[in-house]
């Protein structure tokens, strides 16, 4: 068994689960989760997983300074809710959070790798080109990705990133995602409407730059996005990567997926996009890997019917959770 002790913040959670699940796969079980465990059903996802002890996000930086010896912190816990509008708790939680673990981290030689997002490149008309070159260039288009943005600008300032890693995941889903709620994926939620009405409910587009279905997103699977994390444990290198397939999929190839892993016909209802969301809606995300490939990462992602019937077949259908 190797040895080494580990920090999961967000552990309980969707990503934060998934790279758990793996780090066991591998033989880690010496592992500290820090997490919220509020009133979702995610105590569900640690109940097939092994580590060494849990506590809550509110209380861990009382206790950090036990930690010293720690060997590698994934910090991947934060709201991740693309709506939410308080933006006081978004800042506290999400960025002076993971300010202040980077810290401890750097002063301790701790290895720190945390999840930024895609969110922070707004409507991509300054490009999703990784690293920290165009940060002052990109403006996010809701609370969630300016919170991520803000801390990437801060590492960029202080020089953290020769010591540190963050990861700009793109559209993750997979397993252990059923807590998330409205943030769930397309994936989790066409499960679960075709299951009940034999229909898909899809966003019809509010741009005249693309018909119905043909806008769409990098989506890439928990399991690629869980192997791009764990990559930078044991490789050294420093800076800010995207962590997505590097394709752009659209509604409609992602639906005929879903529907091929149901083995039922294909159909789609396009209803309105609700107002709120019109103006801060990414109508094309895909990630440019070049960054990542040079740091040595070579192993490709997976296809995205093969993802998805992989997450339907094995996961929601059996109503499975990652370990079980």
């Amino acid at each position: 068994m190797p040895e080494a002790k580990i920090i999961v913040t967000g552990g309980a959670g969707f990503i934060g689960s998934a790279v758990v699940w793996r780090l066991n796969e591998i033989g880690y079980d010496d592992i500290l989760i820090v997490d919220r465990m509020d009133e979702t059903d995610k105590w569900k996802n640690l109940a097939p997983l092994r580590f060494a002890d849990y506590i809550e996000a509110v209380d861990f930086l009382d206790f950090i300074d036990d930690y010293r010896d720690t060997d590698t912190i994934f910090h991947l816990g934060a709201c991740s809710s693309t709506t939410e509008t308080d933006a006081d708790y978004m800042i506290r939680n999400n960025f002076q959070y993971t300010k202040n673990l980077a810290e401890f981290a750097v002063a301790n030689d701790v290895r720190f790798i945390y999840a930024s997002s895609a969110a922070t490149y707004g409507d991509g008309s300054s490009g999703m080109e990784d690293g920290t070159e165009s940060l002052d260039r990109l403006r996010p288009l809701n609370v969630y990705g300016y919170s991520k943005h803000l801390f990437d600008r801060y590492a960029a300032r202080n020089g953290m990133f020769d010591r540190i890693v963050g990861l700009k995941y793109f559209n993750v889903f997979g397993p252990n995602e059923n807590h998330k709620g409205d943030m769930r994926s397309l994936v989790n939620k066409a499960f679960d409407q075709i299951s009940e009405t034999g229909t898909l409910k899809l966003f019809k587009s509010a741009s005249p730059d693309f018909a119905d279905g043909e806008f769409g997103r990098d989506f890439v699977y928990v399991k690629d996005a869980v192997d791009m994390t764990l990559y930078f444990m044991e490789n050294k290198a420093g800076g800010l990567f995207n962590a997505g397939s590097g394709n752009m999929n659209t509604w409609n190839a992602l639906a005929d997926a879903i529907f091929a892993a149901l083995d039922r016909p294909k159909k789609v209802e396009f209803v309105d996009m609700p107002e709120h969301l019109r103006d801060r809606y990414q109508y094309h995300t895909q990630a440019d890997l070049v960054r990542l490939r040079n740091a040595g990462y070579t192993a490709d992602t997976t296809p995205l019917n093969e993802a998805v019937a992989d997450y339907v077949q094995n996961y929601l259908i059996p109503g499975k959770y990652l370990g079980d």
